[in-house]
């Protein structure tokens, strides 16, 4: 059996329930003396094997909790296991603050402790503040090198522990004190340590519901640590060193941010909303802008900084960054202290993006980040959609110019455009589907006429619901009549001459997108409401009238 498994103690002749707990301690102490006589002797096979033998007795104890949280035992069980957590704690922190400490038994015990010391941390009572002494004692007095290579293990190995959060917590504490010790070779150091901290993160936030509301946010105080400790690199730092330091400090920030975003909190604004102000300072610092935040380039600026060969899993990390640069702009609009925080300069970076074609395309097709996820809550997505509604503003003439090449973005404004639909038809709110259906019908009419009707077809053909299709269906109608009074303008205006003309473009596809309907390419019935007949003649009618216009467009 590997020395340092929990069962190697759990299954030894003392039996694992917290009943037997008082004989911990006689076998903590016991190995603590046989591991300062192997440091003694110099020894340092013994020593190692000294120190295993305290670990397995700490994660002993530790196993014992875990089982009896999984078994439901009662909370007079809790509270011994407690005690007994708080008293071995002790009996490993006094032991190593004794005057005439070997720094052996120091580095062995380091290497082993960690684990078990963050288990037994997260008990009630005291044990937090000792097991946190025990991991600064070593942070302290250990290589820094060592110790985050050491932490950073601890942090990928398993926790299965009821309030495990707490126990990253402890960690991640322990972490950054390490890097604000480390005196050389910083990028490389903080790349290998927050690959771990973002994994925890990930796996532990998205497992804490209301009930572990608190824990979630203890642990995103605890990733600030982190943030302040690389933020305090930068500053010791020049040149390129510095700027590539507060390219990771960004776009740490922003996973962080679309972290807390997807919290499961009843009231997030309150439970996360100090958390994301934290979060954006360093976003300030690290030079972001909200022009840069709004169009995601500032995010694509930081990750070609990075962005080298040997950088592809360390990027990976930062999988949000996206969501969380949009999101960013969110939280300004929803949450007063970051509004306050913000003051003109949103306002002005709005009306920058508002005024420049591109950039506003650029912003509009980054909310699909935050729209298309299912993991943000609804009030994020109900002020996403302002956002949008704001950027498009009030006038939605055609702003592009037809003679522009619009194919690059059409693969985009489609993601887009889908990522509303999911709003329009999920969202719990009709206020929220009202407003999610006058951003869709806003962004379409933003599209050059001569590729609207391919990004209303492409729409009509992806569509996996009826009342979906009926609703596009009603724009491309509403299209047709326009572009029949506009062609009908135009003919009168043409030196006063009025003839047939050309066809309005669009009532060539209009038939063929009906019947593509009523006809599907793959068979089966045609994708229209199945809701009774009032809904089934209003259809019919709406259909009736589209094919009529399209005839006498022509």
């Amino acid at each position: 059996m590997a020395a340092g498994d929990p069962s190697a103690a759990a299954t030894s002749d003392v039996p694992a329930t917290s009943s037997s707990a008082a004989s911990y301690p006689d076998r903590l102490r016991e190995a603590l003396v046989a591991l300062s006589q192997a440091c003694d002797s110099g020894v340092s096979n013994a020593s190692e094997a000294a120190s295993f033998t305290v670990s397995d007795v700490l994660d002993a104890v530790a196993a014992v909790m875990s089982a009896e949280a999984d078994d439901g035992s009662d909370g007079g069980n809790d509270s011994t296991a407690a005690r007994v957590s708080e008293q071995l704690l002790r009996e490993v922190h006094e032991f190593l603050s004794r005057p005439l400490a070997n720094q052996m038994a120091t580095d062995a015990l380091s290497l082993v402790l960690p684990i078990p010391v963050a288990k037994l941390g997260a008990q009630t009572g005291g044990c937090g503040d000792i097991a946190a002494a025990i991991l600064k004692f070593f942070v302290t007095n250990c290589s820094p090198r060592d110790m985050l290579s050491i932490l950073c293990e601890a942090l990928d190995a398993p926790m299965e522990l009821p309030n495990c959060s707490s126990s990253f917590v402890l960690l991640l504490n322990a972490l950054a004190e390490v890097l604000t010790k480390i005196q050389r070779r910083h990028i490389e150091q903080v790349k290998v340590a927050l690959p771990a901290v973002l994994k925890v993160m990930r796996a532990t936030v998205s497992e804490c519901d209301e009930e572990h509301g608190k824990a979630a946010v203890d642990l995103f105080n605890a990733a600030h640590g982190i943030g302040n400790a690389i933020q305090e690199m930068c500053t010791a730092m020049v040149n390129k060193n510095k700027e590539g330091m507060c390219a990771i400090l960004g776009l740490y920030s922003l996973q962080n941010i679309a972290l807390a975003s997807r919290s499961r909190q009843q009231d997030i604004l309150c439970a996360c909303g100090s958390v994301v102000l934290q979060h954006f300072r360093f976003l300030k610092f690290s030079g972001f802008t909200y022009v840069g935040l709004l169009t995601g380039s500032d995010v694509t600026a930081a990750t070609d900084k990075l962005s080298k060969d040997d950088d592809a899993d360390f990027l990976e990390g930062f999988s949000f960054a996206m969501d969380g640069a949009m999101l960013t702009v969110v939280w300004a609009y929803m949450y007063d202290d970051m509004s306050k925080y913000a003051g003109e300069e949103l306002e002005l970076a709005l009306k920058e993006v508002q005024g420049n074609h591109m950039m506003k395309w650029e912003a509009i097709n980054m909310l699909k980040y935050v729209l298309s996820s299912i993991c943000y809550p609804w009030i994020i997505k109900s002020h996403s959609i302002n956002l949008l509604l704001s950027l498009a503003g009030e006038n939605h003439v055609q702003e592009t110019n037809n003679h522009m090449d619009f194919t690059s973005y059409a693969p985009r404004i489609f993601a887009t455009l889908k990522a509303i639909e999911s709003v329009m038809m999920a969202a719990p709110e009709a206020l929220m589907r009202k407003k999610a259906f006058a951003a869709l019908k806003k962004v379409i009419s933003m599209v050059p006429s001569s590729q609207r009707f391919d990004i209303l077809q492409a729409l009509v053909n992806n569509s996996m619901s009826s009342s979906l299709t009926a609703i596009l269906l009603d724009l491309v109608r509403e299209e047709i009549l326009r572009e029949s009074r506009q062609a009908e303008n135009d003919r009168v205006e043409s030196d006063g001459f009025q003839g047939h003309g050309e066809l309005p473009p669009w009532a060539s596809h209009a038939l063929e997108l009906v019947e593509l309907i009523l006809r599907p390419p793959h068979g089966g019935p045609p994708c229209l409401p199945d809701h009774g007949d009032q809904d089934q003649d209003r259809e019919n009618c709406s259909r009736k009238r589209l094919c009529t216009k399209c005839t006498l467009s022509g």
